[in-house]
């Protein structure tokens, strides 16, 4: 069963000429890993924060966002709380900018379970403490500040807040871009380990294509509000089926080939404020056609699993990422 269902999605905000999401399809199943990638100001962080219909201001939103089966945008204030306290929770990207710091570690894992009144004061110890020693941390850390804690220690404390409710999905929103790459290694390993533990859904968001391979189970590349293309990770980052996927792979640094300069994506991404006709990256794309610039391609099967919105996607068929 899909524990996040996301059908038709399209949100658009004031003074925007176009959706800043626009058709949205994305799943992940139960103890499913599901990375998000693409540029900044793709649309990753909004997709992901409609789980919880955590909205900008403003914003009118169409399409369907399921949870367990239940449709967020429909929900009532008190079925948005039971949502955000039992069945969903997103890691956010700094963990220091969502702790108090005059707040004990002990008050912020237990305050959400005990309001709700999911649990009692006693029980909510005693399922922080477990968490704190599933994410490899000790008990002793109930009783620290914030400031007390290294950056990756906080992090975990934020893994440990996610699973207080045992949601069926969790949204790690660029969980370690505030983290060295040390920290980074071992909080992507927690997440997996954790994954599989407690048969929760991940949707993993990032920029950062090289913990989307290492994490994932399927990946989705979002651009300009869309997503252009999904797969298996294996498949998707051995053989992509979009211009855009095989150009964000091409400029994704390796340690293994030939030295040399990194191939950038020439241009730039689509204005907000500019009307889209066609294909939303046919300005930077090799292989655009006039085709490309007036008809919006439609997501197509190119193998098992794997889809891609592109009119040329045969044209890379066979092709290798470096």
């Amino acid at each position: 069963m899909n524990v996040l269902d996301i059908q038709g999605l399209s949100l658009t905000l004031p003074g925007t000429a176009r959706p800043v999401l626009d058709g949205v399809h994305l799943t992940v199943a139960a103890g499913e890993t599901v990375a998000l990638v693409g540029e900044s100001g793709s649309g990753k962080t909004l997709t992901s924060r409609t789980a919880l219909r955590l909205l900008p201001k403003g914003a009118e939103v169409a399409g369907k966002v399921l949870v367990d089966g239940e449709d967020v945008l429909a929900m009532t204030p008190a079925q948005l709380r039971e949502l955000r306290s039992r069945k969903a929770a997103m890691i956010f990207q700094d963990p220091r900018a969502a702790t108090n710091p005059l707040r004990r570690v002990g008050d912020f894992l237990t305050e959400s379970v005990t309001l709700t009144k999911a649990m009692g004061r006693a029980d909510a110890v005693e399922r922080a403490t477990e968490l704190l020693d599933a994410v490899g941390l000790p008990a002793t850390v109930l009783d620290k500040y914030p400031g007390q804690l290294s950056g990756g220690m906080l992090q975990r404390v934020m893994i440990a807040a996610a699973l207080m409710g045992d949601p069926v999905l969790l949204l790690a929103d660029e969980a370690t871009t505030a983290l060295d790459v040390t920290s980074q290694a071992e909080v992507v390993g927690l997440l997996d380990r954790l994954r599989t533990r407690f048969a929760t859904g991940l949707l993993f968001v990032t920029h950062d294509l090289g913990l989307a391979a290492a994490i994932s189970d399927r990946v989705a590349v979002m651009y300009a509000g869309r997503v252009v293309e999904t797969g298996p990770a294996e498949t998707l980052f051995a053989h992509p089926r979009h211009p855009y996927t095989a150009a964000l792979l091409a400029a994704t640094p390796a340690l293994s080939g030939p030295a040399g300069r990194l191939t950038a994506i020439d241009g730039q991404p689509p204005d907000l404020r500019e009307e889209l006709t066609g294909c939303p990256f046919a300005a930077r794309c090799p292989l655009a056609t006039e085709q490309c610039r007036t008809q919006a391609p439609a997501a197509e099967a190119v193998g098992a699993g794997h889809l891609a919105a592109c009119h040329h996607s045969d044209r890379l068929e066979g092709s290798t990422a470096r």
